[in-house]
């Protein structure tokens, strides 16, 4: 049996997260027999990983720490214990590369097997992860150990490259960018389905559609603080916001206090299926994204699925949402700091439906053209094959 490598992330399916599907889906795609994932032991994991066992080898382990520093006793507790099990596993499995998720914690376990095997080590990076540790002095010294004794290190966007170049000294010559990527048969266009929108409460609503964690960088305060005025010349009009988060009171109590409680429908976390329909069958999806101390969007994967399924985005000007798109063509890039930079925007938009169409269809081609699933794949492979 020849070497293999690992990819460990506690981020993975049935986990949501967009990460973890990028890593699900890109190495499914690689061949069984060179790659392995270690994944975080999550409640429904046992189904998925049943399902696609023939596809990708998954072991499970606890990966899950509430602190990720290295001056508690409880984190070193958790990650010489992780090592630990780790370890076996690169000896039973003859693993020669490592792949970690995050630069925290996967990046510090990664380091630990480099350190102890000589292993080869690749760590992912998202953006919002090293704004964060930038935040400590204490992570930001442990992510630079690990950046220093990584061999290669994947951005998911320009944007984040930029940070890792010119905030964390990362040397360009062993960085490397790779969005990631969405499967265009899974995510198409598709004919309106009036059953789904009876179901939905959609039946006569014009539907803008935003998908993601409810946080603040996300940006969906600033879309309802626009609805008073877009209804007045919508009426119609209907934001439905799919996902589940800190911010999810907040965003009732403001969406109460404006009045248009009835124009806002929170649909916390759906599954994939029902997910997919919505993006099939809302009029426009918006990502009103903006940087939030040192929280930005990284990429902005939701954009790409809309775009697969036709649809024309809306998204704020930070972090890497502008790689997601073509703007002027496919969508558009607005400054969501202000609700009403945001409200003017999307009043054009929704005053041209024949525009949002023929946006719908540029965003198909563009979409499948850079980021279908096939072509990320192979893109990878040479990545993973290059010895910086």
């Amino acid at each position: 049996m020849g070497s293999k490598t690992l990819l460990i992330s506690e981020i993975f399916p049935p986990l949501h997260g967009g990460s973890g599907r990028w890593f699900f889906e890109l190495y499914r795609r690689l061949p069984r027999d060179e790659y392995a994932v270690v994944a975080g032991s999550t409640p429904g994991s046992s189904e998925v990983d049943k399902r696609f066992g023939d596809e990708i080898s998954v072991i499970r382990l606890p990966l899950s720490s509430e602190n990720w520093g290295i001056k508690s006793l409880q984190a070193l507790k958790f990650y010489f214990g992780t090592f630990s099990r780790l370890s076996r596993l690169v000896k039973s499995e003859k693993i020669s590369e490592v792949h970690c998720g995050r630069c925290l914690p996967e990046g510090v376990l990664g380091l630990m097997l480099k350190l102890r095997f000589g292993v080869r080590l690749l760590c992912y990076v998202h953006g919002e992860d090293v704004q964060a540790a930038s935040e400590s002095r204490e992570l930001s010294w442990v992510v630079s150990r690990v950046f220093g004794h990584c061999d290669q290190i994947v951005a998911n966007s320009e944007n984040t490259a930029e940070i890792l170049t010119s905030k964390w000294r990362v040397f360009p010559e062993k960085l490397v960018v790779l969005h990631p990527g969405m499967d265009a048969t899974v995510f198409r266009p598709a004919e309106p389905n009036p059953a789904f929108s009876e179901a939905m409460g959609w039946t006569g609503k014009t539907v803008l559609l935003t998908v993601g964690r409810l946080q603040r960088r996300k940006g969906h305060d600033m879309l309802i603080r626009s609805l008073p005025g877009l209804t007045s010349a919508h009426p119609e009009l209907l934001y439905a916001i799919v996902g589940d988060g800190e911010q999810a009171q907040e965003l009732r109590q403001l969406s109460h206090d404006l009045g248009v409680d009835r124009y806002v429908q929170f649909l916390n976390e759906l599954d994939d299926h029902s997910m997919i329909q919505c993006y099939q069958n809302c009029n426009l999806f918006v990502l009103p994204n903006r940087t939030d101390g040192a929280d930005i969007e990284g990429f902005g994967m939701v954009l790409v699925e809309a775009q697969a399924c036709g649809k024309a985005v809306v998204a704020g000007d930070s972090g890497g949402t502008r790689e997601t798109m073509h703007p002027g063509v496919t969508g558009r890039i607005v400054d969501c700091t202000s609700h009403e930079t945001l409200q003017g925007t999307l009043d054009e938009l929704l005053a041209d439906p024949g525009l949002l169409r023929r946006m719908g269809a540029k965003g198909r081609e563009f979409v499948v053209d850079r980021f279908d699933w096939p072509n990320v794949a192979a893109k990878a492979k040479i990545v993973f094959s290059t010895r910086p």
